[in-house]
């Protein structure tokens, strides 16, 4: 007896198979709105195969990107609009533009040269200078020269034909492969449509306006650019105003200088702040025998990451030491370590606070991008004018660059823990606390400790930039091996930068085997 049962939707005549056919019919005449007899039989069609299925839709092919558009399937709107863009530049170059524009201005600008060395030459046979033969060689080079251009601009002049032919082959493709994949495009975002219902559908008539307008507006846009070149200004130059750019600088100068006049206790607490821990990780690093860094060093990656791992971090401080770079490399691991620490207990719990409240945490998402994205050399401005240079605004500089992937992946990491699991810890009594300590942190430890890597790594790649301010350590003589191009020295102090980094990722991510 066979256990296999019968899919009643396979059977096309059945009562289940009758009834889904006519809800798939009322759900495309719902989604496109108009011609929905058209788009049932296409889409039934491209429904019968699980691969791409040309059809035929003379409507986007005419329309092109405005139907695509229209239709919300912008992704598809926006590469067809550059190569219908491109297409009709060619042909409109080609049948109505100047394609010896540029040469001509470049004859204008050889004969201005020519009519003076002209003069100069007419001056030099009257006085009887020396300086004739070359100014007749002169003279000629440039006549040569703009018979050349005069016959590149005739050449240019008779390509227009084959420009505009070029652009209507591109146009008449695209158009070709709109009309293919219109509807197989349109189908597959039916099917997501189906099971979210947000998914904008049919076409409403403020999208076909606004996909009218913006196609509309970029292709004519770049075909009186590129067509007549020069003629329509504010096509090629944004229309702006020194005064907005004097008016602004002024503005932010005055808001930096309240700020450093109203300010200056507290910064010049988070500097007293920032110094005491700095000091306190230099005294233990740089007056501490180095045997016994080395040693610790050693053991701490051993226990965390293997023997072998210990050996190689051996390898690394043997070459640091060897070379010099002992003291410099230690002075480095205390300003990343006082950035790193701040950033760490800065950002853990600033992490979990976000990650149970997501309105906060999407208020300093920004604030995170911004301090990620903006280029050290832009926030460390501002860093110098609170904190002057010196080893703080150092300190302050990387802590703004690194610090805040450690909030990112402690918030992955607690909205990551499965609600059944907080559930049935809550059900056998746990308290908060009891939750957040035994329940949330284990789990997300993962992810914790990968931000707190990521947050060191990053200190670490500041090391450079930050001896710019001040700074001492391994990045001071990179960044001399730059001023005075010193490849060797700089390359040496670059691998004990790249060891530090490695010493510390095994340490903090690495486990024994």
């Amino acid at each position: 007896m066979s256990n296999n049962v019968e899919n009643p939707l396979d059977a096309k005549d059945s009562d289940a198979a009758l009834a889904y056919a006519e809800e798939r019919r009322e759900n495309i005449k719902d989604f496109v709105r108009t011609n929905p007899d058209y788009y049932i039989s296409q889409f039934d069609h491209i429904g019968e195969n699980a691969n791409f299925t040309p059809t035929l839709n003379i409507m986007a092919g005419l329309f092109g990107p405005i139907w695509f558009g229209a239709r919300g399937l912008w992704s598809w709107a926006l590469p067809f609009l550059i190569l219908e863009m491109l297409a009709f530049v060619q042909i409109f170059r080609g049948l109505f533009g100047d394609l010896a524009a540029d040469a001509f201005a470049r004859i204008a600008s050889i004969e201005n040269t020519l009519d003076l060395r002209r003069q100069q030459l007419a001056a030099a046979l009257e006085s009887g200078s020396s300086k004739v033969d070359v100014y007749k060689r002169t003279v000629e080079a440039l006549e040569d020269a703009i018979g050349g251009i005069r016959e590149e601009a005739v050449a240019l002049s008779e390509q227009g034909v084959t420009i505009a032919l070029i652009g209507l082959i591109i146009l008449l493709t695209s158009k070709a492969i709109q009309a293919i994949v219109a509807n197989w495009a349109l189908e597959a975002r039916f099917s997501d449509w189906l099971s979210d219902r947000t998914i904008r559908s049919s076409l409403p008539v403020p999208n076909i306006i606004f996909s009218a307008l913006f196609v509309t507006l970029i292709i004519s846009a770049a075909v009186f650019h590129y067509s007549f070149p020069g003629k329509f200004v504010i096509l090629s130059n944004f229309p702006t105003n020194p005064e907005y750019r004097l008016f602004s600088i002024a503005k932010v100068e005055s808001f930096f200088s309240f700020c450093v006049a109203n300010g200056e206790i507290v910064f010049d607490f988070i500097t007293y702040g920032i110094r005491l821990l700095l000091d306190a990780l230099e005294l233990a690093f740089v007056t501490t025998p180095w045997i016994v860094i080395a040693s610790l060093i050693v053991v701490l990656t051993w226990l965390t990451a293997g023997i072998r791992t210990a050996v190689w971090s051996g390898a690394f401080l043997s070459y640091m030491g060897l070379l010099g770079f002992w003291e410099k490399a230690m002075t480095t691991l205390a300003l990343l370590g006082t950035a790193a620490c701040l950033s760490i207990v800065i950002g853990i719990p600033l992490g979990m606070f976000c990650a149970r409240r997501r309105r906060f945490y999407s208020f300093i998402q920004p604030i995170m991008d911004f301090m990620q994205t903006m280029p050290a050399f832009v926030f460390m401005i501002p860093v110098i004018a609170f904190f002057g240079t010196g080893k703080p605004a150092a300190v302050v500089t990387t802590m703004i660059f690194g610090g805040t992937p450690v909030v990112r992946l402690t918030v992955l990491g607690l909205r990551g823990v499965p609600d059944s699991v907080r559930e049935a810890a809550i059900s056998f009594g746990a308290n908060k606390w009891y939750l957040l300590t035994r329940v949330d942190l284990p789990l997300a430890s993962p992810s914790i400790r990968a931000g707190i890597n990521q947050t060191i790594m990053l200190s670490l790649a500041m090391v450079v930039v930050a001896s710019l301010i001040g700074a001492k350590g391994l990045g001071e003589d990179v960044l001399e091996a730059l001023q005075y191009a010193n490849v060797g020295q700089g390359i040496l102090a670059g691998f004990s930068i790249l060891f530090c980094a490695m010493i510390l990722d095994r340490i903090v991510q690495g486990k024994r085997k």
